[in-house]
């Protein structure tokens, strides 16, 4: 996988902060954002979206409703109206569809799309055309889809016309919310019956929403199964805030003494708390208030109170849940006292970047005592001195960097920042609201 930084892009520029105080709301669900354009899109009668995350990934997807004919209304800030007639009515986009920097587009689609025997290529920018599709494309090929990958497996995916696909029992060998969903919704447009086993507990955003637009979706221990034949009836939605979105600050806050930080609307679905059990492991004082449920999904308000947090051997019970917030965890296990022990987590090598490497180099530049294992790493708190660390491009590490400012005694300078407007557009300015000195300057070599 290329993770060579650009010149060009946008940078970010810290000096120490001490603490975050305030409130922060932070933008809508990725995951769920996604598959709300997804399943209004094949569904019949008009979807209305709130709260819909306005990132480049999940305009991504947007764009390639959009480009199957599908009628999208666009109105306030997280506001999307469509108007689904159904799989019937989805015609071929006329060229290659772009997805950008996002997996969980490129593998739910390829599900839903082969399907629904609609022909299409899907392509990715240089991060998303070095991730592993196989994981999904050997499922697929049982139940008799036709989809070409690139060398080694990897996008372009190319989507060809079969015949109707067979509902399959399928063990998937990783913990993975992406292959699970692509194989369901493959399974919605297949004959009898498509059963996924997992290893772990993953997200279960799918299998929530499906139900939301009328679909039953049988659920037992770590399976999960679609019976094929059954339509999608459009609905109302409101999508939460993104809990990964929200790990930066938990973390952040709950490392530094003097913190008082309140993250307003976030998503609480027990396949996502896993960085808050994490945290309160480490002895970080976060508090749930104002619950309620909307759409199907829970949501709180979190209260965060600084402090000094612990190192501790994260279990591996835990890992899956807390997947996208490792790149926040290394930060707060370099705030700790003593030594924290990352185990389990080989997944972190193949989602934008390798996450384990980017980390623990990124760290190690600014000052930190890391050293990366196959699955994990194995880091000593201290405080970090500052320097330049690369995000080598990935909106996660990016914002994880930034946050490592409030431990480090000088000034760090995070490379590569550009996507990290694929899941927190308004990230660097809400961050120096909540008391990180953060600045950005962007090189266009274009220029």
């Amino acid at each position: 996988m290329n993770q060579a930084s650009s010149p060009s892009g946008r940078t970010f520029h810290l000096e120490p902060a001490t603490k975050l105080t305030g409130t922060v709301k932070v933008p809508g669900d990725k995951s769920m954002s996604h598959r709300s354009i997804m399943f209004g899109g094949i569904a019949h009668g008009t979807t209305q979206v709130q709260g819909f995350l306005e990132g480049e990934d999940s305009l991504h997807t947007l764009e390639a409703f959009q480009a199957m004919g599908v009628r999208i209304e666009r109105g306030g800030v997280g506001e999307v109206t469509l108007y689904g007639q159904g799989v019937a009515a989805l015609k071929a986009p006329q060229g290659p569809v772009y997805l950008g920097n996002s997996g969980t587009g490129m593998r739910l689609l390829t599900g839903l799309l082969a399907g629904m025997n609609i022909p299409a290529t899907l392509t990715g920018d240089a991060s998303l055309s070095g991730r592993p599709m196989r994981r999904i494309v050997d499922p697929l090929s049982q139940m008799g889809a036709k989809v070409l990958t690139g060398d080694g497996g990897t996008p372009p995916l190319v989507i060809q016309s079969a015949a109707q696909l067979k509902g399959i029992e399928y063990t998937c060998p990783m913990a993975s919310a992406q292959v699970k969903s692509a194989i369901l919704l493959a399974g919605l447009h297949a004959s009898g019956t498509t059963t996924v086993h997992e290893p772990a507990i993953t997200r279960d955003h799918t299998e929530r929403m499906l139900r939301g637009f009328g679909v039953d979706v049988q659920v037992s221990g770590l399976s999960a199964s679609v019976q094929g034949g059954q339509q999608l009836k459009g609905t109302s939605l409101v999508v939460p805030g993104d809990i990964s979105s929200a790990a930066f600050f938990l973390v952040g806050a709950s490392m530094t003494p003097g913190s008082d930080l309140l993250l307003t609307g976030v998503g609480m679905n027990p396949s996502r708390t896993g960085v808050i059990a994490i945290l309160k492991l480490m002895g970080a004082n976060i508090q749930v208030t104002n619950e309620r449920v909307t759409g199907g999904e829970p949501v709180a308000d979190l209260v965060v109170l600084g402090g000094k947090l612990k190192g501790i051997h994260v279990p591996e019970e835990l890992v899956s849940l807390a997947i996208d917030e490792f790149p926040a965890l290394f930060v707060a296990a370099a705030a700790a006292d003593g030594e924290t022990i990352v185990t389990g987590a080989e997944e972190l090598r193949v989602k934008e970047t390798d996450r384990i490497q980017v980390m623990a180099d990124g760290l190690r530049a600014l000052g930190a005592d890391i050293t990366d294992t196959p699955d994990g790493a194995r880091i000593v708190g201290k405080r970090l001195v500052g320097g330049v660390a690369d995000s080598c491009g990935d909106h996660r590490t990016a914002m994880s960097f930034a946050m490592a400012s409030l431990i480090c005694d000088g000034s760090i300078t995070v490379l590569d920042c550009d996507n990290v407007n694929t899941s927190f557009p308004g990230f660097a300015s809400i961050a120096a609201n909540a008391g990180l000195h953060l600045t950005e300057s962007v090189n266009d070599t274009d220029k």
